[in-house]
């Protein structure tokens, strides 16, 4: 599909993942719907674009985490009277520790975000696009969907709920002229690992987010249902495929297990420091 001349709404736009894909769109000629909680950022980032490649850009401020946003998010697009034809739905954030130590209400907000938010914004954009016959919606999962993830448990979950979603959604629509696809990045060299005490969680080299997007991109005009950036990276995404789940769970619970604490020789509670840097990110 040709992006020119068509309305994107990017969610978690203002930095990483979410970033590249607003600057590579307004490079092929979309016009952009920029939303995130960073209003600087985005108002910073639409005014570069339109300066840069002449397209539109409308910001929104706002979380996405919080009970009823994506419907006020759907008003305002109204408002503004563009037909969103791609749909990005990006934001997202993780938290890692010991299911129990980490805040009950925080976790509830990942859900929120990466599942209510995803499910919401999809069933409030999606009949527009089939009114025209004509779309695309682009969530981004991650290579923690395709196995449980031990200390990132509710994450691990939420991104498998995307996967799944999108595939299923893509079946759904695979003759009625929208592509549902899932961009399953592994580590990214953006803000998710930030935080003290969660870089345990990195597996891997980083892959730049321009790259991601990148592949994100050729991938969606190629037709395919998901994409993961990197042979070793799509490897691992796999390998639960070929050994017992216990067998992976023990890998990756040794992985992601937060580091021991010197002090007292005990594993560190990151429960109530690794949001892993926020709700604008993947």
């Amino acid at each position: 599909m040709s992006f020119r001349g068509k309305w994107a709404l990017v969610t978690g736009a203002s930095s990483g993942i979410g970033e590249q894909f607003a600057r590579q769109l307004a490079k092929q000629g979309s016009h952009l719907v920029l939303v995130a909680r960073s209003e600087g950022k985005l108002e910073n980032l639409a005014s570069v674009l339109t300066k840069m490649y002449g397209i539109k850009a409308k910001v929104i401020c706002m979380d996405l985490s919080k009970e009823g946003a994506p419907s006020e998010l759907y008003q305002q697009c109204q408002c503004f009277k563009v037909d969103i034809e791609l749909l990005v739905n990006n934001a997202g954030f993780a938290t890692h520790g010991f299911f129990e130590q980490v805040s009950g209400e925080r976790q509830h907000e990942e859900v929120m975000l990466n599942v209510a938010a995803v499910v919401d914004m999809t069933h409030l954009f999606l009949p527009d696009m089939l009114r025209k016959n004509s779309g695309a919606v682009i969530n981004v999962a991650s290579t923690a969907g395709f196995q449980p993830l031990p200390y990132m448990a509710v994450y691990g979950a939420t991104k498998a709920f995307v996967l799944s979603f999108t595939q299923a959604l893509w079946w759904e629509n695979r003759s009625r002229g929208i592509q549902f696809f899932a961009l399953c990045p592994g580590s990214t060299d953006t803000s998710f690992f930030n935080v003290v005490g969660t870089e345990e969680a990195s597996v891997g080299k980083k892959d730049a987010p321009e790259r991601v997007v990148e592949v994100a991109l050729r991938a969606l005009k190629e037709g395919r249902t998901y994409v993961v950036p990197g042979v070793q990276n799509y490897i691992r995404a796999q390998l639960s495929r070929f050994i017992t789940r216990k067998q992976a769970l023990r890998l990756v619970g040794g992985m992601l297990r937060p580091r021991v604490d010197s002090g007292n020789n005990k594993y560190k509670n990151t429960g109530n420091q690794s949001d892993l840097a926020g709700r604008t990110i993947r």
